[in-house]
């Protein structure tokens, strides 16, 4: 990069890595250990929705590649499309399973990008709850507001950032996320992961399938 592209405020676009996924599984377990949250088993891949038989034949592709799999034993892999237009691949596995359900969201994104469609890839996410009752926080401020158990929280990966960056929607109505949890996520897993830096893009996955 140019001196002229720094002062303009220029970047150069950041080339996917997908193989960033593969750092998953380790960060599960620093992720387990600091905040009690596990995997679901549950995993999604977001593109833009493209209409037409080369699009629709790709990802029939896919479904049928992951189905094919002897290991599987949770429901078959489908394709879902939220409401805000946009498709979403849903893999499920069982909790323990998680380097697998990695190797299918690797999966779907590499057989978007063989095929020509890696400018739809939006974004990956791996679902991860917390199944505590609560009293292991006793004694804390927020123990009394919010109960841990039944907590969501998604780590996603942007497909164009090659970055992660945590999604925690908080239980009942409305749209609302718990922003001192995904603060202590991202602290957490620095380590473990390529974390977004710029939080403007910690985009909400509201109603994400996988979540």
């Amino acid at each position: 990069m140019g001196l002229l592209d720094i002062l303009l405020g220029r970047t150069k676009p950041v080339v996917p890595d997908l193989d960033q996924l593969f750092a998953l599984p380790s960060a599960a377990v620093t992720l387990e250990a600091a905040t009690g949250f596990t995997p679901t088993g549950q995993g999604a891949v977001c593109f833009a929705t493209v209409e037409g038989s080369a699009f629709e034949q790709t990802h029939r592709e896919v479904q049928a590649l992951l189905d094919a799999d002897t290991e599987r034993t949770g429901p078959p892999v489908r394709l879902v499309r939220d409401d805000y237009g946009y498709s979403w691949l849903l893999s499920q596995r069982t909790p323990d399973q998680l380097p697998l359900l990695v190797n299918d969201l690797h999966a779907v994104n590499s057989a978007m990008e063989v095929n020509g469609f890696g400018p739809q890839l939006l974004c990956s996410l791996a679902g991860f709850e917390d199944r505590r009752d609560g009293t292991e926080e006793a004694g804390t401020e927020e123990a009394g507001t919010e109960e841990a158990g039944g907590r969501r929280l998604a780590l996603v990966y942007l497909y164009k950032r090659g970055s992660f960056y945590p999604f925690a929607p908080l239980p009942g109505p409305g749209q609302r996320r718990d922003g001192a949890l995904e603060l202590q996520v991202q602290a957490a897993l620095t380590g473990d992961l390529r974390i977004e830096q710029d939080l403007g893009r910690w985009f909400p996955v509201w109603g994400a399938p996988g979540l």
